[in-house]
Parts: C-alpha cells; sequence; structure tokens
C-alpha cells in the first residue's frame, strides 16, 4: 500500500489571535491537499471538473484534535484510502508536527455528474489510480 505524504505551514491567517490554529482552517487546509492527491495520483481536479464534469464532494467527516496546531508548525499529512465503493471513498487522514498527531479525520468523498448533481460510479481509470493507496485490497 502507498501512502500519500505532503507537507504544509501552518500560516498566520489559519490562526487565533492567540497563536492556535482556527479549526475551520484546518478544512480549507484539508480540500488543497485533497487536491494535490488527487493530482498525484495523476488525476487532476482540474481535469475531472471542467473536462469530464465529475465532481467530488464530501458526504461525511469526522475529525479528532488531539493537538493544537500552531503558528509556524510544518504540518505533515498522510492520505490512506481505506474503501473505495461503487461511487464512494473512503479517506484516512492523518496530520502530524514534529512525529506528535495533532488531529485525523475519517472522510467520505462521493463522484457526482456536475451536470445532474447525483452520484455516478468510479470511472475505472480512477479506481485504478487510487487502487495502490488502498489499505485492504477486499474494500474495493
Amino acid at each position: 500500500m502507498t501512502v500519500f505524504r505532503t507537507t504544509r505551514p501552518l500560516r498566520f491567517g489559519d490562526c487565533d489571535p492567540s497563536g492556535i490554529a482556527y479549526f475551520p482552517s484546518y478544512l480549507n487546509i484539508l480540500v488543497g491537499v485533497l487536491e494535490e492527491f488527487f493530482a498525484a495520483a495523476g488525476k487532476p481536479w482540474s481535469v475531472l471538473i471542467a473536462e469530464r464534469r465529475i465532481g467530488t464532494p464530501t458526504l461525511k467527516l469526522d475529525l479528532t484534535f488531539l493537538k493544537p496546531g500552531i503558528h509556524g508548525d510544518l504540518m505533515d499529512f498522510s492520505i490512506r484510502v481505506a474503501r473505495i465503493g461503487n461511487s464512494s471513498m473512503d479517506l484516512e487522514h492523518e496530520v502530524s508536527c514534529g512525529g506528535e498527531i495533532l488531529w485525523k479525520a475519517n472522510q467520505r468523498i462521493v463522484a457526482t455528474s456536475l451536470e445532474t448533481h447525483k452520484s455516478v460510479s468510479w470511472p475505472d481509470d480512477i479506481r485504478t489510480a487510487f487502487m495502490p493507496y488502498l489499505e485492504n485490497k477486499n474494500n474495493a
């Protein structure tokens, strides 16, 4: 199994006046990391959205905060694919700094038609692109 990894800084604008991460900012950062994950798998959102008219909205998101992030922290993100369904994909996120976990998230995204805004099956090429990140190949 391959794990997607990237690093992002916690910037001044992501923090409250005390210098601690403002938790809604984490969600904005997470969207950018997810976009980077799709690009790394060879399925950039710019192509999915503009050319193939496929969206990937979040259906469910469960976050657990373990330690506050501080302005200037370099956050290490990792993404694993827990399950690939017919039209949904379950992702496990872990965000750490200096080897300590700051927060975790379990996210379900769904493939949708941008024409009808209804779920659609993952195209075979997209499903195949994410198979290396799947923890248990029986969850496809």
